[in-house]
């Protein structure tokens, strides 16, 4: 080493008193002596605390979830630095199950641990896994929980201001009952505890038993006293609860999930920093895996103590599990509406992906039709309407013996209302070789931006709802769009006319979109000829919130009635304003207003408000049209509702299930599965007898709308909801 001069020694040596100094002063800061202030010069910015998050949850200490729940907060504060320290809260230590959620969607609690069950009332769709006998294997149902489905219900509890992370567990449910379980047959005039739950309730229902809820911390004593015979719960809860002591019979069936939601406050998730809530969703994932295989090793400890008890135990053979998932199969699809068709669908898409994958295929590859429709967005009613009405036609088509000597099966993706999205399905949809035809949804916008890639693929495409008239009037050669619907030509002229017959002066409020600018011209020759001044036409755009400020100006204007033409959100905004009025003006809306639940979201404001709409076909058609009773009766039965309830957007189902007989009558003529040659038989002049009129022909060169004026007709809700006539 260089010897140093003196006068580096000297700096140096400097540097170090001063060193010192500081870190005696650092050491002993903000310590003034007694009655001084510190020099403000001299303040010092302090190490930020640790930020404290609590976690609830409603299960015991000792438990599995709670064990996971620890490792979580260990892991959390490990990988923060410190920067996050989480408490765990068992036992409902914070409240119950509600009350923990609403802390949480207030931002009162950070994280929180949550039964589906106890979220289903605000989410339906988290009902998914609770569907009985619907996955085949723990296997299927953790692939689906952990891949888009599992994704997609999560994404769902942004309505609630909660950001899901992952599903962690308490077990598959099991059967219990005083006899034994191996069969449907065997549940036949059994009263069996449910939670309050309908899905659960028709669950037993339709395996002959009758379901009867009664309170979780209750069932111990009615199964004591013999008030019910069985129940269902994991295998953690049967014995926590001691029901094994009070059950003769156990079935190890798996036949239904009871999840955990682990969810963050998004009040709270907001003012983490991006790598905070890398940590927690991160770590959360990570340990679902964990969480799962401690319940796992649990539940072997508790089927020995519920053996030790004497009670008998059966395992059911994979014959078995089929008897059951066939009885329980429609529970899926009648539960279609509050479990979500986007669910649904994507886990049908992923199990004929996988059996196509493994050749895991009985009999003949099926040949596939393809929805592409709106299943989770504004048009979500009308996507699953079509899905209904679609999925009944292939039933039939099946029980005759397929097409071309297989089966066909319905396979949908959603769009959510985004032609680009719904592009890229139909890209998907024209990659399968097995896929004949495309199904079409509710919005005419996605169509009309389809219709380049629909002729450039030559893909075969039904229309049962989208009404914009460029849909088939257009100028590609030869055409590859044909609707059983009823073009805007028609409707909008309709509906102005009958708005015209009790009043002079209108107004007309249309959607700046292509499908509103297709109302407007096949409005225009009729407005044309009218006197100057009577009629207003208004444009707005989707979500025009200033909408309902736009109905007030124009009743105090003095228009006498509004036809409109838009989707359910903005015909909310105008029921609404009208609503307020002393005196509301009618009026007379297009169909898109259906493809939702909008009775239900404004079932107060339609008790003021004089609503008529135009249809194709209401259930009061039925006495007069056999094939349309014959349709509905089928319908009630597949899905199980009552006589009197209303069919959730009806035209959706009933024109998608005549354009599938339409295109199987089709595939038969051109004798193979050629997508050139079905178009071609398509407008060969096929004829049917269908349940909305006799198609003779249904299409030709010249006319690929199936469907005109003369099934128009105006319609109103009743005070239940059902669509009846308003002529």
């Amino acid at each position: 080493m260089s010897r140093l001069s003196a006068k580096s020694r000297m700096v140096l040596g400097l540097a170090a008193v001063l060193v010192i100094a500081g870190l005696v002063w650092l050491a002993g800061a903000g310590r003034a002596p007694q009655g001084a202030a510190a020099p403000v010069e001299h303040a010092v910015v302090p190490v930020a605390e640790a930020r404290q998050l609590r976690l609830g949850l409603n299960i015991a200490a000792g438990s599995a979830l709670h064990a996971a729940a620890e490792l979580f907060a260990e892991r959390v504060a490990e990988r923060s630095g410190g920067r996050l320290k989480v408490t765990v809260h068992p036992d409902q230590q914070l409240g119950s199950d509600d009350q923990m959620l609403e802390m949480a969607r207030n931002g009162g609690l950070d994280l929180v641990l949550t039964p589906t069950a106890k979220l289903s009332s605000a989410v339906p769709a988290m009902q998914y896994a609770d569907l009985p006998f619907y996955f085949s294997s723990r296997e299927e149902l953790y692939a689906m929980l952990d891949g888009e489905p599992g994704a997609l219900l999560l994404s769902k509890l942004g309505r609630i201001d909660l950001v899901g992370l992952t599903f962690w567990e308490n077990g598959f449910k099991q059967f219990t009952a005083n006899t034994p379980i191996r069969h449907p047959d065997d549940f036949g005039r059994l009263r069996i505890r449910t939670m309050k739950s309908p899905m659960i309730a028709d669950q037993f229902a339709s395996l002959g038993a009758t379901p009867i809820p009664i309170d979780f911390h209750a069932t111990y004593q009615a199964l004591k006293d013999g008030a019910v015979d069985g129940q269902e719960n994991p295998l953690v809860a049967i014995v926590g609860m001691r029901f094994h002591e009070v059950q003769k019979h156990l079935t190890l069936s798996n036949h239904a999930y009871l999840a955990y939601v682990f969810s963050v406050s998004r009040k709270v998730y907001e003012t983490l920093s991006p790598e905070m809530r890398e940590i927690i969703s991160q770590t959360a994932r990570e340990l679902t895996l964990w969480e799962r295989q401690e319940t796992a090793r649990r539940e072997a400890d508790f089927i020995d103590k519920i053996r030790a008890a004497g009670v008998e135990i059966h395992t059911l053979s994979a014959e078995e599990r089929r008897s059951f998932a066939q009885v329980m199969a429609p529970i899926a699809d009648k539960f279609g509406f509050e479990v979500g068709y986007d669910l649904l669908a994507k886990t049908e898409e992923l199990r004929f992906t996988q059996a196509a994958r493994s050749g895991d295929v009985k009999g003949r590859q099926p040949w596939v039709l393809a929805l592409d429709a709106d299943l989770s967005a504004r048009g979500a009613q009308a996507g699953g309407a079509i899905y209904r009405g679609a999925q009944m036609a292939i039933e039939d088509i099946n029980r005759k013996g397929g097409l071309l000597g297989a089966p066909l099966r319905l396979l949908a993706r959603d769009h959510a209302a985004n032609p680009m999205v719904g592009r890229r399905n139909l890209e998907l949809f024209a990659s399968d070789p097995s896929v004949l035809a495309v199904m079409g949804g509710m919005h005419s916008t996605v169509v009309t931006e389809e219709l380049d890639d629909i002729h450039r693929l030559k893909m075969p495409y039904l229309i049962p709802w989208a009404a914009a008239q460029g849909i088939t009037l257009h100028d590609h050669r030869p055409s590859y769009t044909f609707r059983v619907s009823i073009n805007d030509t028609q409707v909008a002229p309709f509906l102005l006319e009958r708005a015209l017959r009790g009043q002079s002066r209108l107004a007309v409020l249309i959607e700046q979109s292509p499908w509103g600018r297709s109302n407007e011209a096949a409005l225009r020759p009729l407005l044309e000829r009218l006197p100057a001044g009577s009629v207003e036409v208004v444009w707005f755009q989707s979500g025009d919130e200033g909408l309902d400020a736009t109905v007030d100006e124009l009743v105090r204007a003095g228009r006498q009635a509004i036809v409109f033409v838009g989707n359910g959100i903005e015909a909310g905004l105008v029921v609404r304003a009208l609503a307020r009025q002393d005196k509301p003006v009618p009026v007379f809306a297009h169909w898109a207003l259906v493809g939702g639940d909008f009775w239900g979201a404004n079932q107060a404001r339609l008790e003021k408000v004089d609503l008529r709409f135009a249809q194709s076909v209401v259930e009061d058609d039925a006495p007069k049209n056999r094939n349309l009773a014959s349709f509905l009766a089928g319908y009630r039965q597949r899905y199980g509702l009552g006589g009197r309830a209303p069919v959730p957007s009806l035209m959706g189902s009933a024109h998608a299930y005549d354009a599938v007989q339409l295109l199987a009558r089709a595939v038969t003529r051109a004798g193979s599965p050629d997508r050139g040659g079905i178009r071609n038989a398509l407008e060969s002049g096929l004829s049917y007898s269908g349940v909305m009129r006799e198609y003779r022909p249904a299409f030709t060169p010249e006319r690929h709308d199936a469907l005109d004026r003369s099934q128009l007709r105006l319609a109103r809700f009743d005070a239940r909801g059902r669509i009846v006539p308003a002529d």
